[in-house]
């Protein structure tokens, strides 16, 4: 029991460290286009995302599938970059054309890329243990909890901003998902494949 703990501490802080922010900033991305009213709908995306991001860690866990570090640390701003874009681009449509099931297959994609991107620490760490499920689902748990805290974040500061400071909801999405795209830049051009 204290190892699936451990686990989940290491899910929590996977996701929460402020030094590795492409989570948070992927995380945000997917959040901004929502409401508290339609808060089911982010985390029915952000459980999406957990369990793509824990398949392609088993993946590599177990040898199934591997994929190319510098390329994975490459995508990874990529999937921010561009569900920034999709945010964007939804502020002048006049009807969400795309809907849920675009983004459920587009989130559990990146979900799939992100866990690849974290493999290497963590079969690392998983080097010495014979039960490979329990670190795994314990890990799970905590990225999806985390994942939680940083959607309830998101969710309050666009209430705060739009009800508080009366900025309208397409302007939020619009201005954040600029400030996402820029924050991302360096990401891109530092992962670089050479």
């Amino acid at each position: 029991m204290q190892e699936f703990w451990f686990y989940i501490k290491l899910g929590l802080e996977h996701v929460l460290d402020l030094n590795a922010y492409d989570h948070i900033l992927f995380l945000s991305a997917l959040a901004i286009p929502f409401t508290f009213k339609s808060w089911k709908q982010i985390v029915i995306l952000a459980t999406i995302f957990t369990v793509a991001h824990c398949t392609s860690l088993a993946f590599s866990v177990y040898g199934i599938f591997s994929i190319n570090v510098a390329l994975i640390e490459f995508l990874i701003p990529v999937t921010i970059a561009l569900t920034a874009i999709f945010n964007f681009s939804r502020v002048f449509k006049k009807e969400n054309v795309t809907g849920i099931y675009f983004q459920s297959l587009a989130t559990a994609f990146f979900g799939l890329i992100h866990g690849f991107g974290f493999s290497n620490y963590f079969n690392m760490l998983m080097a010495e243990e014979d039960n490979k499920i329990s670190p795994l689902l314990g890990f799970a748990t905590g990225i999806e909890f985390s994942q939680i805290i940083i959607i309830l974040i998101i969710l309050t500061l666009a209430f705060l901003i739009q009800s508080v400071l009366k900025v309208k909801q397409s302007i939020f999405i619009g201005v954040t998902s600029i400030l996402i795209f820029v924050a991302t830049i360096p990401m891109l051009i530092d992962t670089f494949p050479k």
